[in-house]
């Protein structure tokens, strides 16, 4: 991300609204102090939560700065899930997502991340947050059956798979599953982050989809499914068709808002099916606790 563009993120964060200049403070310090002690460092995160962030990790250095670095999508997980519920993370990255759901809302968790040296990073937040007993992480790719696709190695959170026409550095052949064939528990909520292979996920998942104990489904609609020729209205139908619907969740207030089309706040879209049990868990969840703030 550009530097002005990583100020105007930090500043403009929900968390850093009404104190942009000790967000950026924070920035600065988190700058000189890489430089100065490169290296993996071990953050104090949401609640009693931690993240383990190198330098430069896009993926974790944005919830330094910002909180929360999706803000809206992170929060709904976080006041929507509870011990008695199972997490799916499809393109789990290092972890965040999981850790927040299993961590500190208490959740079982079932975890895919293809990259091998990013699952190894994946593992070790797991461990440093003793989710190791209430998580399975698979590294493996999801798609639409089992089989074996050609993924970008060196990309960190942008790694996706290649389509034939695409060149890339580093290259790695991934096992990959369909969600139908491989679980034997329905999750409560399922997010997908596949960068653009969103369509073979949900293609694998018609069993998972038609399931009713799948309530919240938070996917990334963001357009780079057109480098595989696939249509995001299509997901959209697909998802409305099982019953789901489009909302915004508004973590102040607690509050959710149904939406005619894919959300334009951020690259993640939340479908929820059952919207009473949704109002009905945000509204009972506990607060949670970051940067000093209580939602």
């Amino acid at each position: 991300m550009p530097f002005a563009s990583t100020l105007r993120f930090i500043a403009n964060s929900p968390l850093n609204r009404h104190r942009k200049f000790a967000a950026l403070i924070r920035y600065a310090k988190w700058q000189i102090g890489s430089r100065l002690v490169p290296g993996k460092v071990l953050v104090n995160w949401v609640n009693d939560s931690k993240i383990i962030v190198s330098p430069g990790e896009r993926g974790l250095t944005g919830n330094i700065f910002s909180g929360l670095q999706e803000f809206h999508d992170m929060s709904f997980v976080l006041h929507a899930l509870n011990d008695t519920d199972l997490f799916l993370d499809v393109g789990a990255n290092v972890g965040s997502y999981t850790i927040l759901a299993c961590g500190v809302a208490g959740a079982r968790g079932i975890c895919y991340e293809p990259v091998p040296e990013t699952y190894q990073r994946l593992m070790k937040n797991l461990a440093v947050n003793s989710l190791l007993d209430r998580t399975q992480a698979f590294n493996q790719g999801v798609g639409d059956s089992r089989s074996t696709l050609r993924f970008t190695e060196d990309e960190g959170c942008m790694n996706h798979v290649l389509t034939t026409a695409e060149t890339a550095g580093k290259v790695i052949e991934v096992t990959v599953i369909a969600l139908d064939e491989e679980l034997r528990e329905v999750p409560t909520m399922m997010k997908i982050d596949v960068e653009g292979y969103e369509t073979m996920v949900l293609k694998g998942a018609e069993r998972v989809l038609t399931d009713k104990t799948l309530n919240f489904i938070l996917i990334e609609l963001n357009g780079s499914g057109t480098r595989y020729g696939f249509d995001e209205e299509a997901i959209i139908s697909t998802l409305k068709n099982h019953g789901f619907c489009p909302y915004n969740y508004d973590p102040w207030h607690r509050k959710l808002t149904r939406l005619q089309e894919k959300s334009n706040s951020s690259g993640n879209t939340l479908f929820i099916r059952d919207i009473e049990v949704a109002n009905q868990r945000v509204q009972n969840a506990p607060k949670f606790h970051v940067l000093d703030k209580s939602l």
